[in-house]
């Protein structure tokens, strides 16, 4: 079995990106493989980076890369959040080969194999499939889709990590809407666009899929709103072996919660530097000691019971 899966961003992201996909293809059963596609900005070559090393290390993989041209430059952007991430809305365009494909960010880590979901998923009519995001927990969020964007917080999905059906975008031309709707100051820059662009037409997964920091934090918080989404063997799938969205901060920057899981799988990983690793945590470590007392069993508290609740 091939997979098909599309990662997209630049080369600011080229170290955590080559950790994701390992944990990818460390998790791959036997019998599949992952045909993996790169888009990257067409003014910055990877030819050089150590994602090209990927193949020499995993032979259950194919290695792609495609340009993107500079039609999304000046697309709005917000959080640190760059151009590449638009990106994914060009991939029925991008990557004509395949009418269903996967697509993940690279702040993420892969705990399972992807062919069950993927073979088992039927995108019939629909054009994505995701995990919902919850925005309507927060009344912000909440706010801000009711009144500004107009449409129901709580059919929102993440758009870290997709199942895309592609020959549907393709039949109903919405990459042109995508393109249309990117000229607009969204929150939440190609995730507001999709949720708008394709009402009516998206899938909604289980967790696993998409484990994000507010999910999980949700989880420890209040169970009890998070079970009202989801039945509680899916949360609990979800802690053990559930695909890990770093959507806030990033375990090789800061402390986060999971971000053991993170430096786990960097250990584990080919591109595994002893420097790098030395040099965070002694930072941490010097950082952590300055604090007071509260502040640290609060951290602990955070970043490690969170990420380890059973339920």
């Amino acid at each position: 079995m091939t997979i098909p899966i599309v990662f997209a961003f630049d080369k600011n992201l080229v170290m955590p990106a080559c950790v994701c996909i390992s944990s990818l293809l460390m998790n791959a059963k036997k019998d599949t493989s992952y045909d993996i596609f790169i888009l990257h900005p067409a003014n910055q070559s990877m030819a050089q980076t150590d994602l090209v090393k990927l193949p020499e290390y995993y032979d259950n993989c194919k290695l792609t890369f495609r340009l993107v041209g500079n039609e999304f430059d000046n697309a709005f952007e917000i959080r640190g959040i760059t151009t590449p991430a638009y990106y994914r809305l060009l991939i029925p365009e991008i990557i004509p080969e395949y009418d269903k494909i996967l697509y993940s960010d690279v702040d993420v880590i892969f705990r399972n194999d992807l062919t069950e979901i993927f073979e088992e998923t039927d995108m019939t009519d629909y054009c994505f499939a995701g995990v919902k995001s919850l925005a309507q927990f927060v009344p912000s969020y909440k706010k801000y889709y009711e009144k500004e964007i107009g449409i129901n917080p709580d059919d929102i999905i993440y758009s870290g990590n997709l199942i895309i059906n592609s020959e549907e975008i393709r039949k109903k031309n919405f990459v042109n809407k995508f393109r249309e709707l990117s000229k607009n100051k969204y929150m939440f820059q190609d995730m507001d666009i999709l949720n708008i662009a394709c009402q009516g037409k998206i899938k909604y997964l289980e967790p696993d899929f998409c484990f994000t920091t507010f999910i999980n934090q949700l989880a420890v918080e209040d169970f009890d709103t998070l079970a009202s989404i989801w039945n509680k063997e899916s949360i609990e799938r979800a802690f053990a072996s559930g695909i890990v969205h770093y959507n806030g901060n990033k375990p090789w920057k800061d402390y986060c919660i999971n971000f053991d899981i993170w430096w786990e799988y960097y250990r584990k990983s080919p591109f595994f530097d002893e420097k790098f690793y030395f040099d965070f945590f002694y930072r941490k470590i010097n950082d952590y000691d300055l604090l007071p007392l509260w502040k640290r069993v609060k951290i602990l508290l955070r970043y490690f019971v969170y990420g380890r609740r059973i339920v």
